[in-house]
C-alpha cells in the first residue's frame, strides 16, 4: 500500500477518499513499516522461503481478483458473480469456524480517534460514487437498496487479496495469532476479520469493487507495486530491496512523528481490548 500510494504521489488521508475507519488501521500500519529501516523486513521476506511463497501468492492474488473486479464490472451478472463467489470461498475457508470469536478490531468509530485525517462532513451515498451504480429506482446495479454511510465505499483489495492468499495457502491466521501475537499482525488480521465478518461492509466492499471506477488507477498501482515487491524478493536482491524501500520510505519522510504518536495510541488500545477478550475466554473455560 505505501508503495502504490508513493507512486501515485498521494497521501491518502489528505483526499479525503481514504480515512476513518479500516483505512485508519491501513493508513497506520503501513506508515509503522515504513518507519523502520529496511533490514528490519528484508531478511524476513528474503531469506524465509515460506515467505517467499506467501509473498507471490498475494501479488498473484492482487492480480487475479483485480481482473475479476474490471471483467465483472464490464460484462454481465456471470462475471459479477464469479467473483463474488471467489470472496465467499476465501471467506469461508479462512474465517468459516471463527465465528464466535470476538473480533479483534475496536469499533471503527473507536478507530476514527486515531485518523490522520479527517471524515467529509456530509456521508457518501450511492450516486455520489459513480455512473451506473444507481438506476432511476434509487437502487443499485445489484438491485438492493443501498443506505448512505460516512465512509465512502472502495474495494479493500488489499484485504481482500490477503484473505485470498490465506485461502489458497490453506493458511489459519488463528494458528499464527497464537503462536506470535504481535502488534502489528493482530491488526493485519484484525482488519481483515473485522471486513470478512460483516456481511454489509463486505457486500459494500463487493459492490463497490465490480461498480465504482473512482479507485480503479488506485487499485491498479496497487496491484503494480505488490508485483513489484514479489519479484524483488523472488530476486533475492537485498539491494534492491533497499533501494525500493528506501524511496517509498522518502515519500512519507516528515510523517512518521504524528502517525506513529497515533498508531502507538490505536495499537495500545486494540491490545488492551484482546486482553479483555482473552481474559473473558479463560473465565468462560
Amino acid at each position: 500500500m505505501g508503495t502504490a500510494w508513493a507512486s501515485a504521489k498521494s497521501y491518502p488521508w489528505e483526499q479525503g477518499l481514504y480515512v476513518g475507519g479500516l483505512e485508519t488501521a491501513k493508513v497506520n500500519l503501513a506508515l509503522r513499516i515504513y518507519s523502520n529501516v529496511w533490514h528490519v523486513y528484508a531478511g524476513l521476506a528474503i531469506l524465509n522461503p515460506a515467505a517467499r511463497i506467501q509473498i507471490e501468492r498475494y501479488a498473484a492474488s492482487a492480480t487475479e481478483l483485480f481482473k475479476m473486479m474490471l471483467e465483472g464490472g464490464s460484462g454481465g451478472a456471470e462475471e459479477q458473480q464469479k467473483f463474488r463467489d471467489r470472496v465467499e470461498w476465501a471467506r469461508g475457508v479462512v474465517f468459516g469456524d471463527e465465528r464466535r470469536r470476538r473480533p479483534i478490531l475496536l469499533s471503527e468509530d473507536i478507530l476514527d480517534k486515531f485518523s490522520l485525517g479527517q471524515l467529509a462532513s456530509t456521508p457518501v451515498n450511492e450516486t455520489e460514487r459513480g455512473r451506473g451504480t444507481v438506476s432511476s429506482d434509487g437502487q443499485s446495479a445489484t438491485g438492493l437498496h443501498r443506505t448512505p454511510s460516512k465512509y465512502r465505499p472502495n474495494s479493500h483489495l488489499s484485504l481482500l487479496a490477503m484473505v485470498d492468499c490465506w485461502a489458497h495457502l490453506s493458511i489459519n491466521p488463528y494458528t499464527h495469532l497464537s503462536l506470535a501475537a504481535t502488534p502489528p499482525f493482530r491488526l493485519f488480521l484484525g482488519v481483515a476479520e473485522h471486513l470478512f465478518l460483516s456481511p454489509s461492509l463486505l457486500s459494500s466492499s463487493v459492490h463497490s469493487a465490480l461498480f465504482d471506477t473512482w479507485h480503479r488507477s488506485d487499485d491498479l498501482e496497487f496491484v503494480c507495486a505488490a508485483r513489484g515487491w514479489s519479484q524483488c524478493v523472488t530476486f533475492g536482491s537485498f539491494e534492491v530491496y533497499k533501494k525500493r524501500f528506501n524511496e517509498t520510505r522518502a515519500f512519507f519522510d516528515g510523517r512518521f512523528e504524528e502517525a506513529g504518536k497515533l498508531g502507538a495510541e490505536m495499537i495500545k488500545a486494540v491490545m488492551e481490548g484482546e486482553v479483555k477478550r482473552e481474559e473473558e475466554e479463560r473465565f468462560k473455560m
